[in-house]
């Protein structure tokens, strides 16, 4: 199957159709060259950095989704940042209450606070609540073990989407599954993460077919289902991807694709500038490649977050966002 044309230029890998009516209806944008401007190729530190939101500096504490709660001005319940993963992902971590639940059947909770992946698993609600931070549920906290009481109250292994929603059977799927539940159960969630693994394709990547293929297709459905079962909340509702993992842009020798620089995002929402493919992406000649080997990181990740952050969120206070960051914006939102 042919690429998807998207405007001349750029096209959607075959395996990710489920985007491109969002695409037509200018709901989704893609920010093209996006990286981080430190050109580490260490996995790891190159997803620190970018969950921490500053790339330079490895001794940052919290992370950006955790100080973007904190700058929303709301008062806090348990439920405004939550990840759907077993431990807390590092942009979570801070001083602004946050849950890992890995499953909402489970109840699976890492209490915020401990970065070396121990999860707990609460014997109640009760304990829980005498465990959270002194002085957090102070004033909203019978309405906060209201939440907790009707999230184990609820059938949520039932649950049955709007619109006939479809969600892979996958943990991407299961996952955005579960944080429209808690969408809709109205618990006070503002923030939350999911995450998608396997895309370390050193061998045997495919094109049409193979690895990568099932991966865009599990991201794009999976979005896609989220996005349909949404439908009463989307003016509401920013979806944005964020990866440090750019490829290289030759194949390797086992059929692969090593650790590049840049990559691309998705933005999906009423209020994004959609159906154009920002930033600068250069002819792939060898001389505008990096190293002559990888897309060049031509936007800076921060400048698209920050402007996500900025109009949907109403953060005005980029300085604390993203210390040392004066770089500009570049259009993605309305």
């Amino acid at each position: 199957a042919p690429l998807i044309d998207l405007d001349g230029h750029f096209g959607l890998h075959p395996s990710m159709n489920a985007f491109e009516a969002l695409f037509r209806e200018k709901r989704l944008a893609i920010v093209h060259g996006m990286g981080s401007p430190n050109n580490t190729r260490s996995h790891f530190d190159a997803q620190d950095y970018m969950e921490s939101g500053t790339p330079f500096n490895k001794g940052t504490a919290s992370g950006w989704l955790n100080r973007a709660a904190g700058l929303l001005g709301h008062e806090a319940t348990p439920f405004q940042a939550v990840s759907l993963t077993s431990s807390l992902p590092r942009s979570f971590y801070g001083d602004r209450p946050s849950l890992a639940i890995n499953n909402l059947q489970d109840f699976a909770i890492q209490m915020r606070g401990n970065p070396m992946g121990a999860t707990r698993i609460s014997k109640s609600f009760e304990e829980l609540y005498d465990l959270t931070s002194p002085g957090l549920l102070k004033e909203t906290g019978k309405e906060s073990f209201d939440a907790m009481r009707m999230l184990q109250k609820t059938d949520t292994k039932n649950y049955k989407p709007a619109h006939e929603a479809v969600y892979p059977n996958t943990a991407l799927g299961n996952s955005l599954k579960q944080i429209a539940q808690l969408i809709k159960m109205d618990v006070g969630l503002e923030v939350a993460f999911a995450e998608s693994g396997g895309w370390d394709t050193h061998f045997n990547q495919g094109a049409e077919n193979g690895i990568f293929s099932r991966n865009v297709n599990d991201l794009s459905q999976s979005i896609m289902a989220f996005w349909t079962d949404m439908s009463e909340y989307q003016d509401d509702l920013i979806i944005m991807t964020m990866t440090e993992f750019g490829r290289t842009v030759k194949q390797n020798g086992t059929g692969g694709t090593d650790h590049g620089r840049a990559s691309c995002n998705f933005i999906l929402g009423n209020d994004v500038k959609g159906g154009l493919v920002h930033g600068k992406v250069e002819p792939l000649a060898i001389e505008n490649l990096e190293d002559g080997r990888d897309l060049a990181v031509t936007t800076d990740f921060r400048s698209v977050f920050s402007e996500v952050a900025s109009r949907h969120l109403q953060i005005r206070d980029n300085d604390t966002l993203f210390p040392g960051f004066e770089g500009k914006r570049i259009g993605v939102m309305r």
